[in-house]
């Protein structure tokens, strides 16, 4: 397959896109690349997206010798809703469902060491899945994920996206259409109010976030329209292996704004980390401005 991203043109080899049943449920999902050496990285996307989100982003990292795999959540893009989707969606099942849902297809190809990027709502999934299976994962990259709520995510939502459907400009109901189909619309409306991953009461990842112990990247825009950027700052004070990456200037959709530096950060942090998880940076004499640097070990 050729991916035509910003920056050039990728071929990407040893690509399948079939379903997966999961539950009951087809759950779509993609597998690009080998990585026989690298390993795997799983994408997560947000919470009103699907596999087409990373279309920027899996070729350059499939470029980097990385298999990628990436799927829609059970009733995102292709995969099936299965019944009573949409009290589903909005009940306390929906977090750990979503876990199991990525336990059952990382466990059918396999794999049982891999990395994690979650996108906003795909971070939470990410962060509970590394506290309840802390041993497959090798680094968790959070991106654009809310920290905590101070009011029910219902107002928070309302406040956050006012507009129905109908409402919005055309070029956001192509987009939504292109990634869910006939769908589009109701999937939107409940979307847009409370729900997911999120929930539809005061929200609070902390806990769980004090259960992961891998390395783990909090990647940050500083302009955000939903979420500021100290949630991401308390999101790092949170995690014993973590690190934080704010980048300036940038939206929400940080995949999107900053493709370029996102997997520039994203690989950065993975390639500092080996396989036991061990932080590879330089050893230093000293402390403050006076530090001096040892040689970075082999």
């Amino acid at each position: 397959m050729t991916g035509n991203c910003l920056t050039g043109t990728w071929a990407v080899k040893e690509e399948f896109m079939p379903f997966e049943n999961i539950n009951g449920i087809k759950v779509y999902y993609e597998s690009h690349g080998k990585g026989a050496e690298k390993g795997t990285i799983l994408l997560l996307h947000h919470g009103f997206g699907c596999v087409k989100t990373w279309e920027e982003i899996y070729p350059r990292l499939v470029d980097e010798g990385y298999r990628v795999i990436m799927y829609d959540r059970r009733g995102y893009g292709q995969s099936k809703k299965g019944p009573g989707f949409m009290e589903f969606y909005v009940s306390d099942r929906f977090r750990p469902e979503s876990v199991e849902e990525m336990a059952v297809l990382m466990n059918f190809f396999g794999i049982d060491r891999f990395h994690v990027l979650g996108q906003c709502e795909g971070g939470v999934v990410g962060v509970d899945y590394a506290a309840k299976f802390p041993d497959q994962i090798r680094t968790l990259v959070i991106a654009s994920t809310q920290c905590f709520s101070e009011i029910p995510m219902t107002e928070k939502n309302t406040r956050a996206f006012p507009k129905t459907f109908r409402d919005l400009e055309p070029e956001l109901k192509a987009k939504l259409i292109e990634w869910h189909g006939e769908d589009a619309e109701t999937f939107y409306d409940q979307f847009r109010q409370f729900g997911g991953a999120y929930g539809t009461d005061v929200f609070d990842l902390r806990p769980a976030l004090s259960s992961v112990g891998c390395p783990s990247l909090v990647l940050f825009p500083d302009r955000s329209f939903i979420f500021d950027v100290e949630q991401g700052v308390a999101m790092y004070r949170q995690l014993s292996k973590g690190e934080l990456a704010v980048l300036p200037g940038c939206g929400h959709n940080t995949y999107q704004y900053r493709p370029e530096d996102y997997v520039r950060i994203v690989l950065d942090f993975i390639h500092r980390h080996d396989e036991e998880g061990e932080e590879m940076t330089a050893e230093m004499i000293g402390t403050s401005c006076l530090a001096v640097k040892k040689p970075i070990r082999a």
